[in-house]
C-alpha cells in the first residue's frame, strides 16, 4: 500500500479501503456530516481522529464528551505496535504521537472552564423546551421577557427569572389587558419547573460572565485549531439542559458570525454528540429551528457533525443536510433493528462492489461506510473503510492531568469566578422597598410598604425606576411628608381659590362652590390614575 500523508492543506484522513485513502475535503466539511453506530463499534475513536485533522488543519472544534475518554485527545499516545501496525495498513507515513492542544469546559465548572449564559440569551423558546412547557405556559414565559424588555430589567441568572415571573404574577390583572391573559397558577407551575431544575444544577449554566464565541475558535501558536472538550459525563444524566445547551450553542453561532460562503476550510466544526437527545420529544416549532440553523449555518462558515446510534434517530429534514457520512456497524435483533439497518443502507450512493445492508450488519470495531463529498459536491461511492488509529490517547486522562491542562491553558481565570451585577432581581427589590402606600385620607405619600414576612416581593410594584444605570435605594422608612391642613369655607381647594375664615359675597360662594364640584372632580380622575399605577389592580377587585 502506497504511503500518504495525515493530512494536507485541503483534507483529511479518515482511514482506507482497499488500498484506498478515504478523505474529508475541507472545503467541502461545513456541508455537515453524521457519524453513526451501535455503541462499542468505534465511533469515539472516529470522532477523535476527525477532531485531530481538524485541529492540525488550523480548524477549531468543539465536541462533549459523554463517557470521559475523549479527554485524552488532550495527552500524545503511548507507543504501541499494534497501533503502529494499523497506521501502517491505512496508509499513513511518519506517524507519530502528539496531544491536542485541548480546552476543557464544564457547565458545572468541576472539570474545566465554566460554561455560562445569561437567561435573555437563552429566550423563552429555548427555556420553555428545557422547563417542558406547554403552549400556554410558555405563553406566560413570553409575556416575562416582554415586560422585562419595557421596563429595562435584565434577566441574567435564575433569581432574574424567578424574580420578574413573581413581578409578573403580582401585576397579573394589569398585564393581562395589555399582553393577554396571565394565570397566577400556570405562573405557579413554571416556577416549580424552575426549581425542579434549579436542584438538578441547572443554575450553574445561568449567569456571567457569559461565554464569547471567539473563545471557542482559539489557534494554539503553532497554527492549530484548538479542541473545545465539554465534559458532559454529569451533564447528559440531564438531558433536557444537554440538548438545549448545546442548541443555544448552535443558534447563537448562528446569529452572530458573519456570512462568509464558501470557504477553504471551517471556521468551526461543532460535533453534537448523543444527538438524539435534542431532537427526542422535541416540539414542531423546535425541530423547524433546528432544521434552518443546520441548513444555514453552513454559510458562517460552520460545520455541524451529529454522533448518534441509528441514523433514523435524526429527523429527515436534517439528515438530508449531512453529506459526509461515516456508519459504523448496527445490530438487526429485532424487526426494528432490520429496518434501521435497510434505511442507513438506503442514505449512501450505492457501491456495485459490495451489498451495502449486508456490511452495515458484517462490520468490525474500527470498519466503517465512509461515504465523503467529493469535489464539486457530489456524493462519493460508498467504501468500506478501515479506520485510521488517532496520534493523541485513546482513554481518560487523570484529574492530576486535566488540572495541568487548565492551569496551562490561555483562558484561565476569565470564566472561573461568576460575577453578579445588578440586574432584575435587584432593580426589583429596590422598588419594592422604595413604594409608597396610603396611610390615611389625609395622608396619601405616607411612609414605604414594609417588606413582608422578608419576602422581596411583599411591596407593590411601581413604574421601571429606569435602565440599570439607575442609582440603587437603600430599604426604609421614609418620613412622613408634611400634610396640608384643612381651612374653614370648603378645605384645600377653597383655600387655594381665597377661602380662609372672612365672610364671601353670594356671588363668590357660588363662583367656589362650582369650582369645588370641578376639583373634585378631576381630583377624583387623576388619583385614580395615580392609584391604578401604583397599585396595580386594587381598585378593579
Amino acid at each position: 500500500m502506497s504511503q500518504t500523508a495525515l493530512s494536507d492543506e485541503s483534507q483529511i484522513l479518515i482511514g482506507a479501503a482497499g488500498g484506498e485513502p478515504q478523505w474529508l475535503h475541507l472545503a467541502l466539511a461545513n456541508r455537515h456530516g453524521l457519524v453513526a453506530g451501535a455503541t462499542g463499534t468505534g465511533k469515539t475513536v472516529t470522532l477523535q481522529i476527525l477532531a485531530e485533522g481538524f485541529s492540525r488543519a488550523g480548524v477549531p472544534v468543539f465536541c462533549a464528551d459523554i463517557k470521559g475518554d475523549l479527554s485524552g485527545i488532550g495527552r500524545p499516545g503511548k507507543p504501541n505496535p499494534k497501533v503502529e501496525q494499523r497506521a501502517a495498513s491505512t496508509g499513513m507515513s511518519e506517524f507519530g504521537y502528539e496531544a491536542a492542544p485541548v480546552v476543557f469546559w464544564d457547565v458545572f465548572g468541576q472539570q474545566g472552564h465554566p460554561i455560562r449564559a445569561t437567561v435573555s440569551e437563552m429566550g423563552p423558546l429555548l427555556l420553555a423546551r428545557l422547563l417542558e412547557l406547554n403552549d400556554t405556559q410558555e405563553g406566560v414565559l413570553n409575556i416575562a421577557f416582554a415586560l422585562a424588555d419595557d421596563e429595562g430589567l435584565l434577566l441574567l441568572d435564575f433569581k432574574d427569572l424567578r424574580a420578574i415571573l413573581a413581578h409578573v404574577a403580582e401585576r397579573a390583572p394589569e398585564l393581562s389587558a395589555h399582553y393577554g391573559q396571565i394565570s397566577k397558577a400556570t405562573i405557579g407551575t413554571i416556577q416549580r419547573r424552575l426549581l425542579t431544575l434549579e436542584q438538578q444544577g441547572a443554575e450553574h449554566f445561568f449567569g456571567e460572565p457569559a461565554l464569547e464565541l471567539e473563545d471557542l475558535m482559539l489557534l494554539a501558536p503553532d497554527g492549530r485549531g484548538a479542541v473545545n472538550v465539554l465534559a458532559a459525563d454529569q451533564l447528559v444524566q440531564r438531558p433536557r439542559l444537554y440538548a438545549t445547551f448545546l442548541l443555544w450553542l448552535l443558534s447563537e453561532l448562528f446569529e452572530e458570525l458573519p456570512e462568509a460562503g464558501d470557504l477553504a476550510r471551517p471556521k468551526l466544526v461543532f460535533f453534537f454528540d448523543e444527538a438524539h437527545l435534542l431532537f427526542d420529544g422535541a416540539p414542531k416549532a423546535l425541530l423547524e429551528k433546528v432544521e434552518q440553523v443546520v441548513r444555514l449555518i453552513r454559510s458562517k462558515g460552520v460545520g455541524v457533525y451529529f454522533v448518534t446510534q441509528n441514523p433514523l434517530d435524526v429527523p429527515a429534514g436534517v439528515l438530508g443536510q449531512l453529506g459526509n457520512r461515516v456508519q459504523h456497524a448496527l445490530r438487526a435483533f429485532t424487526a426494528a433493528d432490520q429496518k434501521a439497518v435497510r434505511a442507513a443502507a438506503e442514505t449512501f450512493r450505492a457501491n456495485k462492489g459490495f451489498d451495502t445492508q449486508e456490511a452495515i450488519t458484517a462490520m468490525g470495531v474500527g470498519e466503517a461506510l465512509v461515504s465523503c463529498l467529493q469535489p464539486g459536491g457530489i456524493p462519493g461511492e460508498v467504501q468500506r473503510t478501515k479506520i485510521r488509529p488517532p496520534r493523541s490517547r485513546m482513554g481518560v486522562v487523570t484529574p492530576e492531568e486535566r488540572a495541568e491542562i487548565l492551569e496551562a491553558s490561555p483562558l484561565r481565570g476569565k470564566y472561573d469566578q461568576a460575577v453578579d451585577r445588578e440586574s432584575a432581581y435587584e432593580m426589583l427589590q429596590d422598588r419594592a422597598a422604595t413604594v409608597p402606600v396610603a396611610d390615611t385620607p389625609h395622608a396619601p405619600w405616607g411612609d414605604a410598604a414594609p417588606v413582608r414576612g422578608g419576602n422581596p416581593w411583599g411591596g407593590l410594584p411601581t413604574p421601571s425606576w429606569g435602565g440599570t444605570d439607575a442609582p440603587r435605594r437603600r430599604a426604609g422608612r421614609r418620613a412622613p411628608a408634611p400634610q396640608p391642613q384643612p381651612q374653614a369655607g370648603g378645605g384645600l381647594l377653597a383655600e387655594i381659590l381665597g377661602g380662609g375664615g372672612r365672610r364671601d359675597s353670594a356671588a363668590a360662594v357660588l363662583a367656589k362652590s362650582v369650582a369645588r364640584g370641578v376639583g373634585s372632580q378631576v381630583g377624583g380622575q387623576i388619583g385614580r390614575a395615580l392609584v391604578r399605577g401604583i397599585l396595580g389592580s386594587i381598585l378593579k377587585r
